[in-house]
């Protein structure tokens, strides 16, 4: 089979930026020998040596505050940590110190960080392992939450992250880890943060989703075209600052929308969008806004977990109910 899958997308995109720039450094747990647990930094080890791609200590509290100190030096770190759920030791370091740097010394310093995390459900995964709270990053000023939806994605939003001047939490979805491949071209080439991404132009109703739910939200709007709806798809990509533009003239045209994403409903980004449609694009509403979620629990064990996720019939049942609206 051609093409390359979103991991291994990530994996090159990290090769290129060691290869490109002497100052990125990659460190985490298990990301050397191992080649991370899920393999997204296999064979660097090798490549760039001990000096550049380093297993540390399981503690998320040191390799997130040493990427803040590297960063405050000039280096430009790739911190990974082996699941979301691992994640809230480091919050200290990026709430206190990486997301305020910047500020902190009137711009003399700045923190050109990433902080790798795979997140999400629909792996059968245990306790801890399939956690989607996006939100907690993306309420932290001075932080870039960044998620990829695709390979090339993937490749070209990570090599942006690392070069870019400030922190950034880049969030893999692990479910659409090796869940398809495309070509890829190893070209360096980087993609625009703080973007959404039109997957699909349609004229009835926008879908506002972001990583693995852009399956799902892709998937409904194939079933919605069966019914002779057109639903224009976007990928938000940047949770954090969140591209509003792209979002409210999608809606301008269509009067509608649904968002979807697996966070959560309560707190969600996806309020935030549907807030910022209410109070910058009232006028062009022609149905209440719509969001289809996680439910507010705790993500459930392996067994219940296809009832968390949304589905693709809920997200057909929100989109007519704002077709309803005449």
């Amino acid at each position: 089979m051609s093409g390359e899958t979103l991991v291994g997308a990530v994996n090159r995109a990290l090769g290129r930026a060691l290869a490109d720039d002497p100052d990125v450094l990659l460190f985490g747990e298990d990301v050397g020998v191992n080649g991370g647990v899920f393999r997204a930094t296999e064979g660097l080890l090798a490549r760039y040596g001990a000096e550049r791609v380093r297993d540390t200590p399981l503690s998320e509290a040191v390799l997130s505050g040493l990427a803040v100190g590297l960063a405050a030096q000039g280096f430009r770190p790739v911190a990974e940590i082996q699941f979301m759920g691992f994640a809230y030791p480091a919050l200290d370091q990026l709430a206190n110190h990486a997301s305020r740097l910047r500020t902190r010394t009137r711009g003399r310093l700045t923190c050109p960080m990433v902080l790798r995390t795979p997140y999400g459900g629909g792996i059968k995964a245990p306790e801890h392992h399939s956690e989607s709270t996006e939100a907690l990053f993306a309420h932290i000023p001075g932080l870039r939450v960044v998620v990829p939806s695709s390979p090339a994605r993937a490749y070209g939003l990570l090599l942006a992250a690392i070069r870019d001047p400030d922190p950034v939490v880049f969030l893999e979805p692990k479910r659409l880890y090796r869940a398809r491949r495309e070509e890829v071209a190893d070209d360096g080439a980087a993609l625009p943060l703080d973007r959404c991404f039109t997957l699909r132009s349609g004229g009835d109703v926008t879908l506002v989703s972001w990583g693995a739910m852009t399956v799902e939200t892709l998937e409904a709007a194939d079933r919605l075209a069966e019914e002779g709806v057109a639903a224009e798809v976007l990928d938000v990509a940047t949770l954090h600052p969140i591209d509003r533009e792209t979002i409210h003239a999608s809606v301008a045209r269509t009067g509608r929308c649904v968002i979807v994403h697996e966070a959560p409903l309560s707190g969600g980004v996806g309020a935030e969008i549907a807030a910022g449609l209410s109070g910058e694009g009232l006028w062009s509403l022609l149905a209440p806004v719509e969001r289809v979620a996680g439910w507010d629990t705790v993500m459930p064990y392996p067994r219940l977990e296809h009832h968390y996720l949304p589905s693709v019939e809920r997200i057909v049942a929100a989109a007519r109910r704002t077709l309803a609206y005449t």
